[in-house]
């Protein structure tokens, strides 16, 4: 069975058929699934998805995009909504740098990087894995979790991974996961695929991101928009088992026991 460690099944993307689609994603060979908080009120609806379904996990935090709405309070309910029995991680937090010239309301750099480091100190606090956003941001990224590292965190899965092989090594070197999702299979990947050959297939955490990034043979067959599902990993797992040299059912194996060692979830838990 395979393991989607990012969704956003809480976004309007899913209004028409939610309940349908991840009730139908066992059937289809997908076993369990992180839903990935993005704001506060995305961190809620992970939780409330984690509860309809016995194979879906919650992890809350705020996307960096969203941390003009936290203030003491809302931290403060964040840090309950933390201690869910199905919340297994802090996310999705970090940097993002881009867009600084088409969006006139996204936040100071100096705003997303003090969010950042309370989210950090929360899942130290609580002894919780991480899962983070960087975009445009490697250095500050890589300076902050260097920080948290030496501070006692657990674990961190650096998601939707699109920096060099060589920082790469360093977050593997702090004992951090990847998560590898469709952007692999997109034409022109040679950092991320140089990545891929050169790590080793117990630090990979298989991820859609879903709505967002659907594989390109998909978008290829359907059309450019698609929208992504956890169904669609198998493109994934085949791009990596192609790279490893290896076996699609060893990465579907080897990736599901990395998800659940890194959410701390019995691996026998897959309905």
């Amino acid at each position: 069975m395979i393991f989607d460690t990012h969704t956003h099944y809480d976004d309007e993307a899913y209004d028409n058929d939610r309940e349908e689609l991840i009730a139908s994603l066992p059937e289809n060979g997908v076993g369990l699934i992180c839903n990935i908080g993005a704001s506060m009120q995305g961190s809620r609806d992970s939780i409330s998805l984690s509860g309809r379904f016995p194979y879906v996990y919650a992890a809350v935090g705020v996307h960096p995009d969203e941390v003009a709405e936290l203030d003491e309070s809302a931290f403060a309910e964040l840090k309950a909504l933390a201690g869910h029995e199905k919340a297994v991680a802090i996310g999705e937090i970090g940097l993002d740098y881009h867009g600084y010239d088409i969006y006139d309301d996204k936040p100071d750099k100096e705003t997303q990087q003090y969010w950042f480091k309370r989210q950090l100190e929360l899942a130290i606090e609580l002894d919780m894995p991480v899962v983070i956003h960087s975009r445009n941001a490697a250095a500050d990224t890589l300076e902050m979790m260097v920080w948290a590292h030496e501070n006692g965190l657990k674990c961190a899965d650096i998601h939707c991974y699109s920096y060099s092989k060589e920082q790469a090594m360093q977050y593997l070197d702090m004992g951090f996961y990847l998560g590898i999702g469709g952007v692999l299979t997109y034409e022109g990947q040679k950092k991320l695929t140089k990545t891929v050959e050169t790590m080793p297939v117990e630090r990979i955490l298989l991820e859609t991101d879903c709505p967002y990034l659907t594989p390109a043979p998909v978008r290829k067959t359907i059309e450019k928009s698609a929208r992504n599902s956890s169904v669609y990993l198998t493109y994934v797992r085949d791009r990596i088992a192609e790279l490893k040299g290896v076996a699609p059912d060893v990465v579907e194996r080897v990736t599901y026991e990395n998800a659940c060692r890194f959410y701390g979830i019995d691996k026998t838990a897959a309905v």
